[in-house]
């Protein structure tokens, strides 16, 4: 799947759940269900290219002030919530993980703590659940996904996160982050 294709799934959804008032991720799931099965297959290989270009120490930082914190599966939704966002304010966050401090809902977090904006857990399942509606088989896309991680040499392989820093030192994430910063550590005092 192309990389207009996949944005197109998003965006569809992303219209789709404004449209209907159903959560994004159940349209995603809903609008990927009715897409043969290879096509599904190739939204998730092309879902966790992006994913994981994201998995970067800058883009952890942003989750962290964010969310007050942000385990590793946290992380994991946060990326996924990145990508819901559709592809211009993906692709911001992948050149400047402080842009987010310009989103409306990151904006509106800052005065409300403890909203778990931006992260979106469902949205890491959506490609498996609308597998599983068109099989009728829970590991039937796990099984599938096996076959295709075999034959791409690439998978497995470490990506470069950039570099680690202290996401407790208010200083460096000031320096680092500094819009986030100014939302999220101004916030906590």
């Amino acid at each position: 799947m192309d990389i207009d294709t996949f944005w197109d799934i998003i965006e569809a959804a992303r219209s789709g759940a404004t449209d209907s008032g159903e959560l994004f991720d159940e349209v995603l799931v809903e609008q990927l269900a009715k897409k043969p099965r290879q096509e599904i297959l190739e939204y998730a290989q092309r879902f966790d290219e992006l994913h994981d270009a994201l998995y970067r120490w800058d883009v952890w930082a942003a989750a962290y002030l964010i969310g007050g914190g942000c385990s590793d599966d946290s992380f994991m939704d946060f990326r996924a919530g990145v990508i819901a966002l559709g592809r211009q304010w993906y692709e911001r966050v992948a050149a400047d993980p402080d842009s987010l401090a310009g989103h409306p809902d990151v904006f509106d977090a800052a005065a409300e703590p403890g909203d778990e904006v931006l992260f979106r857990e469902a949205v890491n399942y959506a490609a498996a659940e609308a597998f599983e509606r068109t099989t009728g088989d829970a590991d039937a896309f796990h099984e599938a996904r096996r076959g295709v991680h075999r034959a791409d040499p690439e998978s497995g392989t470490e990506a470069d996160m950039g570099e680690d820093f202290d996401f407790d030192d208010d200083s460096e994430m000031s320096r680092r982050l500094p819009r986030l910063a100014g939302l999220f550590l101004e916030a906590d005092h």
